[in-house]
């Protein structure tokens, strides 16, 4: 029976969709009297469901051998599309986070969105998105994999721009949709180059051409650009970061999936892609360097940010770079540790916001305050998932960036000046928003905030027990020994997430936030709060770009292509009416003006024979 659920777990993602499909009816208005409600029940209970099989399906694979299943596609001539699935203890983990952390975010969404309208079509959408993440999960081959992506930025568009009202709604969707299909279309290119250099795209059979491929170092190092360029996009990498800032305009319990699980599927297809990858030191480079600027870059933007959500949107990035490097140093087990920590912590810490969003309906740091005594299972929340984030002994964090700082301290040294600068950073952020949000003095806006309904608690303690019990989680999926001692690593990270909760503790804060008179403490207040003018680079090189071929265009149209078609009319016009004089009625002066024109072809015709 457990070998039948092993090998049946492919399944999983199946579950999901076929919620979203059930669904579609009351999302679309073909049925109303029974209300949206319904729709909800049935993408969680296909969640349920699905999270239940995938359990019995991991606790299988740790006593039986790795599955491999395919299922041929398409088989014509020479091509050949074979997807292959892999089922093991790793892959099922990770698809049993997605669905575990859907099955509390949907929960959570029952609360959350109690009053929308269209409560059946977010339900609908995010079953759509949970089939897509738990099929990446499994995927053991580039073009499924691919494929699935595709259908994530879709549903992030969807899902994103939900509240279609808003203008502001719909330019994040967009956004978030342009920017994810820059990186798309350059891993659509790698692709394409190593099915032609390869002849397949499942990844075992890639591993074995890659041992013995033969690619210049320009082709490789362009084959390495585009196949990182799809996860920069996807983990909100710098330059591609801006759309997951933009994003927090969605609905919030999409924001939990969102900063969690879709985030950790673009950094797990990387860690996939990382022995080709390898083929070019370039590219890997890349990676590394990508990687560093967003982690410091994105923990600096979020200490100048004032909107609660847009503060935790960076600091997501900033953990995905830390795995970008891990990727690139070629350590793929201390960027899983960091993945599966974060995912954790960082969905703990996005309940908690949507619960202070929901009872104030502010997302304003400068209008929050007093809330540890009117939201306790709120501020317990923030802070175990606050803990578990920094790398505080003996949280998950802490397990997953000591082990991470051991591997490298000592032939790497900058990475662990890197790490630990980030979660000195990452500390000083989390102090600060706590001390902006539940200490200080009541606010208007925080007067009558209540605990959140039952709906919104109940994931909130389920995830803070799974934040305090990740250690032990880490160890059953073999990521870490069963005995982890206390090194020298430890002591730096604990010391370092010390020291930025005093800075944090201690820093000066003002709920007026004006603007410093000093130019310099100005500029740097703007050069964070804006986000390091990533947009204005973009107005600058790609919007112009795209804005001056455009307007070349419309002029090459205008002016070329439709005056050399009205010359053509014109001259027609003006030769028919010329002719129609010429018209006598008489056969022997058409039969001369035919032998005239034929012999002049043909004289032509001859001479450029004869030259």
């Amino acid at each position: 029976m457990s070998q039948l659920l092993l090998q049946t777990s492919w399944l999983i993602p199946i579950y999901c969709f076929i919620g979203s499909a059930l669904s579609i009816p009351w999302a679309s208005g073909l049925v109303k009297r029974t209300g949206p409600r319904p729709a909800a029940y049935v993408n969680l209970l296909m969640t349920l469901l699905a999270f239940a099989h995938g359990t019995l399906a991991f606790q299988a694979s740790l006593h039986f051998a790795d599955v491999t299943l395919k299922f041929p596609w398409l088989q014509v001539a020479d091509i050949d599309f074979t997807f292959w699935i892999h089922l093991s203890s790793t892959t099922l983990g990770v698809m049993e986070l997605v669905t575990g952390m859907s099955l509390l975010a949907q929960l959570y969404a029952l609360g959350y969105m109690e009053k929308d309208w269209s409560v059946a079509r977010f339900f609908t959408l995010m079953g759509f998105f949970e089939g897509a993440l738990s099929g990446l999960a499994i995927s053991d081959s580039l073009l499924l994999s691919y494929a699935l992506l595709e259908m994530l930025t879709l549903s992030t568009f969807l899902i994103v721009g939900f509240w279609y009202a808003q203008p502001l709604v719909v330019t994040a969707a967009r956004d978030a949709f342009l920017t994810k299909r820059v990186g798309d279309i350059l891993l659509l290119s790698g692709m394409v180059s190593l099915a032609t250099f390869s002849g397949t795209l499942n990844f075992p059979e890639l591993y074995e051409w890659k041992e013995t491929a033969n690619l210049s170092p320009i082709v490789a190092t362009f084959l390495g650009f585009c196949l990182i360029a799809g996860p920069i996009g996807k983990c909100a990498q710098f330059p591609l970061n801006l759309w997951l800032d933009e994003a927090m305009e969605g609905a919030n319990p999409a924001s939990i999936m969102r900063n969690t699980v879709v985030l950790s599927c673009g950094a797990y297809i990387l860690i996939k892609l990382q022995p080709l990858v390898a083929l070019s030191p370039i590219a890997q480079d890349a990676l590394i360097i990508v990687g560093a600027v967003t982690a410091i870059g994105t923990s600096m933007m979020a200490i100048a940010q004032i909107d609660l959500k847009r503060t935790l949107s960076h600091s997501s990035s900033a953990y995905l770079g830390l795995v970008f490097m891990a990727v690139g140093l070629k350590w793929t087990n201390v960027a899983l540790l960091i993945l599966l920590t974060h995912a954790i912590a960082k969905g703990l810490l996005f309940m908690c916001v949507g619960a202070i969003i929901l009872n104030t309906n502010s997302q304003d740091l400068r209008g929050l305050g007093g809330l540890w005594s009117r939201m306790p299972v709120t501020t317990m929340s923030y802070i175990i998932g606050s803990l578990g984030l920094i790398g505080l002994f003996p949280l998950g964090g802490f397990w997953a960036l000591e082990e991470g700082i051991a591997i490298f301290e000592a032939y790497e040294p900058w990475y662990v000046v890197v790490v630990l600068f980030v979660n000195v950073l990452s500390a000083i952020n989390l102090i600060r928003v706590f001390r902006l949000v539940f200490l200080g003095d009541i606010q208007p806006k925080t007067k009558r905030t209540p605990e959140v309904a039952w709906a919104m608690a109940v994931p909130m303690v389920i995830l803070m027990v799974v934040t305090l019990l990740t250690p032990f989680l880490m160890t059953s999926l073999a990521l870490l020994p069963p005995i982890a001692n206390l090194r020298l690593a430890g002591i730096e990270l604990v010391a370092s997430g010390v020291v930025g909760c005093l800075i944090g503790a201690l820093m000066p804060l003002s709920r007026s936030w004006s603007r410093p008179i000093q130019r310099y403490r100005r500029f740097l207040q703007d050069f964070l709060a804006y986000d390091f003018y990533t947009e204005k680079l973009y107005e600058i090189t790609v919007v112009a770009a795209v804005s001056t071929l455009s307007r070349i265009g419309v002029w090459v149209d205008r002016y070329i292509v439709d005056g050399l078609v009205n010359f053509v009319g014109v001259a027609s016009l003006f030769s028919g009416e010329s002719l129609k004089y010429s018209a006598t009625g008489q056969s022997q002066t058409y039969a001369l003006t035919i032998l005239m024109g034929v012999g002049l072809i043909s004289g032509c015709i001859i001479y450029w024979f004869i030259w």
